[in-house]
């Protein structure tokens, strides 16, 4: 079978756009938050769109080159997961990582200017979209190889064993990433030693243009760890209430020496797998309504104002607040200087 070929045709195993937003279920008993728990996800969630609304516009204008992979859709995952951790817990990710790195409090200027590849970046204008870092903030990548971060994060863990510091990794992937090789070295490992990772599968429902049933012969990515002995949980990544929930749960497992849990996270991108993918795969009508059905940063609002009294108005002002911190890191990104070359040879060899 020509696999270039295939993935660019619609996903048979999809069935209906109504099937496919029908097998996304709610929690039934999801925990409720509070008025300023709420408040919290809601800006931080929405910090994380519009970022990368204007992301994938500067894009468009030609002003980021290279890969550039959005997080639209999935922003309840990394916020309910934050929201459960503590300071000086260790993030990894692989590509579709700027969600994660606002999640973490990295600046959005610094952000956005590696993805114009300016010296302003976290980068230095050298990493691009997929490569940033931050010690100060705990971040460990943004890693461009599919999979090739959970050994990494699992090595984070080892090294928070070692030092008894009381901290954990958090171990993102995705579907796609889940079936490679090291996945399982790394579940071997962490398992063996105890180490406290919290692997968070982001299943997404497409690994680029292939689906998880056309890719998986386990769809059910909580249980890919139970030769291992490690418990998993599938959660619904949509609702951040249910994620923190989780969170909090895989993360206790993991801080009290009890060894690494999965977290799968059944979650949904609404863009393509980059900004380079018409993402033919899969119907508009399939993508619209999931959005209209399970959109994780809608659900919050209608929380707000229904069951919190928060007015329109304060909404309103929020989402004006995240667009100008995003407008203003936009115009920094655009007007901020291009790395000198002799940055070229910088942290890349040793004088």
């Amino acid at each position: 079978m020509d696999a270039a070929k295939d993935a660019g045709q619609p996903n048979p195993a999809a069935e209906t756009p109504e099937a496919v937003a029908a097998e996304h279920q709610p929690a039934p008993n999801a925990p409720q938050f509070t008025r300023e728990e709420d408040l919290h996800a809601y800006h931080q969630m929405l910090l994380i769109r519009r970022f990368e609304e204007k992301a994938g516009q500067l894009y468009g204008m030609g002003l980021i080159g290279g890969f550039c992979h959005l997080y639209i859709g999935q922003e309840a995952v990394v916020i309910g997961m934050q929201m459960a951790s503590v300071d000086g817990d260790q993030v990894i990710t692989g590509y579709r990582d700027h969600g994660h790195m606002l999640a973490c409090g990295m600046d959005p200027k610094g952000v956005m200017a590696e993805l114009t590849g300016r010296r302003g970046g976290y980068s230095r204008g050298k990493g691009g979209s997929m490569h940033m870092f931050s010690r100060e903030k705990q971040f460990f990548g943004g890693h461009g190889i599919v999979g090739a971060q959970v050994s990494l994060g699992t090595g984070l863990g080892f090294a928070d064993a070692y030092r008894k510091n009381g901290k954990v990794s958090l171990t993102y992937m995705g579907d796609g990433a889940a079936n490679q090789g090291q996945v399982y070295e790394s579940f071997n490992m962490a398992q063996l030693w105890k180490l406290p990772v919290v692997y968070v599968i982001e299943n997404n429902r497409y690994a680029m243009g292939t689906s998880v049933a056309r890719a998986s012969a386990q769809t059910d990515f909580s249980r890919r760890g139970i030769s291992f002995g490690i418990p998993g949980e599938q959660v619904d990544g949509m609702d951040v209430r249910t994620v923190r929930e989780a969170a909090g749960r895989a993360i206790a497992h993991a801080r009290t020496g009890e060894g690494p849990y999965i977290l799968e996270m059944q979650t949904y991108r609404y863009r393509g797998h980059s900004m380079s993918d018409p993402a033919k795969y899969r119907t508009k009508d399939e993508v619209s309504k999931m959005r209209d059905e399970h959109d994780p940063i809608e659900m919050v609002r209608k929380r707000l104002i229904e069951l919190h009294g928060v007015a329109e108005a304060e909404l309103k002002a929020t989402d004006a607040k995240v667009r100008e911190t995003v407008n203003d890191a936009a115009e920094f990104a655009t007007h901020d200087p291009e790395p000198d070359p002799s940055e070229l040879w910088t942290d890349i060899l040793l004088e």
